[in-house]
């Protein structure tokens, strides 16, 4: 048996080594084909002829082999593709613009600008701003929405949102927001999250019967919770807000998540710290604005692209991450309210913005996808 095995092996060996000699020739092939299209002003893409090769193959290749064959020869296409795209120096109004903004971005993050977040003081996007900013002018806004309303409309320079939670994952609701509002991204920042079980002052815990607090922080804190006999959690605007609200109330059996800031600023009491179920309970905060702007050391990317719901959409654009050496980091999908079939893709990709296989990669989402968005390069705080 493995004296079989043996002599598959150098089988396989053998037709390797004439596939690629066969690549080889296929793609110098490719190379007059890209020079021969630069002459003509010619697209890379022609999906036409991508189309018909597939069918061609397909029928080639018999019943039991045609799936696979479709998958090799895809992207196989795909490699083609970016391998033209390389040789005539792909430049699109996006490499553009990236280049200005490189090249017109001050060489230091503002330490002073006026700043929308979502809630009051003591809340966490105010302690993420306060990591950004060193002395912010920060507007509260109720909602995260109000935060997008405020950059796009000019009220403000930047809005702190949070993005996601190591613990409860992704903020789904800003995810549509960037999706919806013109913004960019600018910088991205991690604060640890502790949260305390706060009360009027003189307030036993014995008395509690209603916990108040954000959704996201009542699910952080769900173990602890579970140990409350007789106690009711009511979702929350935000944790600094329910904060004011039990400070405000005549209440002594209310009590509400949040930070130990919250205690200070608003004179509650602490009935237990430490409730969230993780030590490494972190929130990733974005900064966002409405020119895009790149600062020195920028080494993580976000953007949006919308595909249809079918077989290979979204891999024959992964396809090109692996080809050009770029890690992807964050995947995350969501649907698009205004189709019933079609699904938006948030990505963030770990690669230096001045890399050239990282402007390709651009270059080549911002040709080929008919929906594709840039949310900026940023440098990926802690």
């Amino acid at each position: 048996m493995k004296a079989d095995l043996e002599a598959y092996r150098k089988d396989i060996d053998a037709i390797d080594t004439e596939l690629v000699d066969l690549i080889k020739r296929r793609l110098r092939v490719v190379a007059e084909i890209a020079a021969v299209k630069k002459a003509a002003g010619a697209p890379v893409l022609d999906a036409a002829r991508e189309r018909q090769l597939l069918a061609k193959v397909a029928g080639l290749a018999g019943e039991e082999f045609e799936t696979m064959m479709r998958s090799v020869f895809s992207m196989l296409m795909d490699v083609s593709r970016s391998y033209q795209h390389r040789l005539n120096g792909l430049s699109t109004t996006l490499t553009t613009e990236i280049t200005e903004a490189l090249a017109a971005t001050p060489q230091l993050f503002p330490p002073r600008a006026v700043v929308a977040c979502q809630g009051t003081e003591g809340a966490f996007s105010q302690m993420a701003c306060d990591k950004l900013f060193a002395s912010p002018d920060i507007m509260y806004s109720s909602s995260f929405e109000g935060v997008f309303k405020a950059v796009t409309s000019g009220l403000c320079e930047y809005g702190v949102v949070p993005i996601e939670n190591s613990l409860t994952g992704s903020v789904t609701q800003n995810y549509d927001l960037l999706r919806r509002y013109d913004v960019k991204i600018v910088r991205s920042v991690r604060v640890q999250v502790a949260h305390a079980l706060l009360a009027r002052p003189g307030t036993r815990l014995s008395q509690v019967r209603e916990i108040i607090s954000h959704e996201q922080a009542l699910h952080q804190c769900a173990p602890y919770l579970d140990t409350l006999k007789g106690v009711k959690t009511t979702a929350y605007d935000n944790t600094a807000t329910a904060a004011q609200r039990v400070a405000e109330s005549d209440r002594a059996d209310l009590a509400v998540i949040a930070s130990k800031a919250c205690a200070e600023h608003y004179g509650l009491d602490v009935l237990a710290e430490g409730i969230q179920g993780s030590e490494g309970n972190y929130t990733r905060f974005v900064c966002i604005a409405r020119q895009l702007e790149i600062y020195p050391g920028a080494n993580r990317t976000s953007m949006l692209m919308e595909l249809p719901n079918k077989p290979g959409a979204l891999y024959r654009v992964l396809v090109r991450f692996y080809a050009l050496g770029i890690n992807m980091v964050k995947l995350e999908s969501r649907p698009i309210p205004s189709s019933a079939f079609d699904f938006m893709f948030y990505i963030e990709v770990d690669a230096p913005v001045y890399a050239p296989a990282f402007m390709q990669l651009m270059a080549e989402l911002d040709t080929e996808l008919p929906r594709f968005r840039y949310l900026g390069s940023y440098l990926e705080g802690v």
